[in-house]
């Protein structure tokens, strides 16, 4: 089981050199990826009544692409990983393009992992439908992968057309690995049709439950949908995350063995809302962590 770092994109600040220390630790300190969130823009929730997002433009968020660009050129070894980029807000040429830009400059170290996202208010901004991004993604899968494993392609879909045209440079994986977000933190055990998409489309997924009876059944239904559509189930990585300030360093070690008993083939750590103060102490922090479940 791998496993890797959430990068603490809302406490780390905006000091360049912060992100390189962070980024260098995290990489000698033995760890194998490191994961970036997506948030475009954060609403104002004065003048949004009801709010109930996780986030709101209090919150910090780095650019996934351009912080991994910065970050390829700041380490050799990590795996860059976006857990999730909000494919439905976005153009899907526009990502393919991106994308491949950022696995060049890395030398194949990007695995995106996307999800339909659940801020509205970045829909809206960003020109694109909030209530019809589950019925897209699939069709925006299929056009990344066309885009990253051919140089010129014909693609007419129903909310994308692509004529005679392709992205160049090509990214150094063909494709890129795309990894599904599954389930949010208000609903931690995704609906079927979510479970279904995973099985069929996903090269592996992000659970968002806790380990126990509701997620072991979550995770045969991903496997009995990858066969009903013909794929190896076991060729599907899946990685949840553990909270640093969800437990001690017991609660660690035992919750990335049930998660292992569980099929992970990824994990890792978030050190956001446990109380850290600076880069250092998120430093500190996945030391620890490291030391406690790497070994």
């Amino acid at each position: 089981m791998k496993v890797g770092v959430v990068f603490p994109q809302t406490e780390i600040g905006s000091d360049p050199g912060a992100v390189r220390d962070y980024v260098q630790a995290a990489e000698d300190l033995g760890y194998s990826h490191l994961i970036v969130y997506d948030h475009v823009l954060g609403a104002d929730t004065r003048h949004h009544p009801g709010w109930s997002g996780g986030y709101t433009s209090n919150d910090m968020f780095h650019e996934p692409f351009v912080v991994f660009g910065y970050m390829a050129a700041v380490s050799t070894t990590l795996e860059l990983v976006t857990a999730i980029l909000i494919l439905g807000q976005r153009q899907t040429a526009l990502v393919a393009k991106q994308a491949a830009e950022v696995d060049v400059l890395s030398g194949g170290r990007l695995r995106l992992g996307v999800g339909v996202g659940w801020n509205h208010v970045e829909y809206e901004a960003l020109g694109e439908d909030f209530h019809t991004r589950g019925r897209r993604s699939p069709e925006q899968i299929e056009l990344l992968r066309a885009l990253w494993t051919q140089d010129v392609i014909n693609f007419e879909g129903r909310w994308n057309r692509v004529t005679h045209a392709g992205i160049n440079p090509l990214p150094v994986q063909r494709p890129i690995p795309i990894w599904l977000g599954a389930g949010a933190r208000a609903n931690p055990v995704p609906p079927d049709r979510v479970l279904r998409r995973v099985g069929r489309l996903a090269d592996g997924w992000f659970p968002q439950f806790s380990p126990g009876e509701d997620g072991r059944e979550a995770i045969a239904k991903v496997r009995q949908f990858a066969q009903d559509a013909g794929r190896d189930p076991d060729t599907i990585g899946m990685e949840p995350r553990i909270n640093l300030g969800d437990g001690n360093a017991e609660f660690w070690a035992d919750r990335a063995r049930e998660w292992a008993g569980m099929g992970a083939t990824h994990i890792s750590v978030n050190t956001m809302r446990a109380g850290l103060s600076g880069p250092q102490q998120h430093i500190d922090a996945i030391q620890q962590f490291g030391e406690v479940v790497k070994g």
